[in-house]
């Protein structure tokens, strides 16, 4: 359908790039737009990702006012089930496009988070957010984008992920008999500082992996490696 089709040309923040023309279909003219969505994200001309961030805070704020109405008639367990349909759903949906952001758009979706785990536990807001968020056991925002992003690398590396995210990682092998050669590495790719390669999944998750221990990596199955994991994550805390 005409109504879906969307045209976007992503380029960098720091150059101005030349405006593209409409692209013609059959009879039908697609004019170039700053936003488009594919997939539920949405994604701008710059890879900001400020209109998906806003949109995902928009309706996670909508929902925690909704359930926020009825909170005195729902017990802990119900809010908090309530929450993860609702308002966790949304920010850990595609999160792992979110690695690398800058701070500022991170926090916007940690306050989204710590206003839910406020409003299950019922506490104010002048009370310190990480124990509240320990004694739900939950993972901060960032945390969550690093788990999520793990979880897929070690899905890679066992032949449980999709094959054209296997052939963007790959096993370091060091030169000569190392220390290095037991400790299960990736290879870093070298990008720019600046350049989009730095929030890439290849990049990203040898970044990540490397900074594990081993015993985590050595999980047998991907259930005890998502324990490990988020044992090891709340330790950095």
């Amino acid at each position: 359908m005409t109504t879906k089709t969307e045209l976007i040309h992503i380029s960098s923040k720091f150059r101005t790039a030349a405006p593209i023309p409409s692209l013609k279909i059959g009879t039908t003219h697609v004019e170039p737009v700053n936003n488009a969505r594919n997939l539920g994200v949405i994604f701008d001309k710059n890879l900001d990702m400020n209109q998906h961030i806003n949109n995902i805070c928009r309706s996670a704020s909508s929902a925690l006012h909704k359930i926020g109405k009825i909170r005195r008639c729902l017990d802990q367990q119900t809010a908090e089930t309530l929450v993860h349909a609702f308002v966790s759903s949304r920010v850990d949906n595609c999160n792992s496009l979110l690695y690398g952001l800058p701070d500022q758009q991170v926090n916007k979706l940690q306050r989204i988070q710590n206003s839910a785990a406020r409003l299950i536990t019922r506490t104010k807001r002048s009370e310190h957010i990480t124990p509240i968020l320990r004694d739900l056991h939950w993972l901060s925002v960032k945390q969550r984008i690093n788990f999520k992003i793990l979880l897929l690398t070690f899905k890679c590396i066992h032949g449980l992920a999709p094959v054209y995210l296997q052939n963007l990682i790959r096993d370091y092998t060091p030169r000569c008999c190392l220390r290095s050669s037991s400790k299960s590495l990736l290879v870093t790719p070298p990008v720019c500082t600046k350049s989009y390669g730095s929030r890439s999944f290849q990049f990203s998750s040898a970044v990540l992996w490397n900074d594990l221990s081993i015993k985590v990596k050595e999980a047998q199955s991907v259930t005890s490696f998502k324990s490990l994991l988020k044992t090891h994550l709340f330790s950095c805390l």
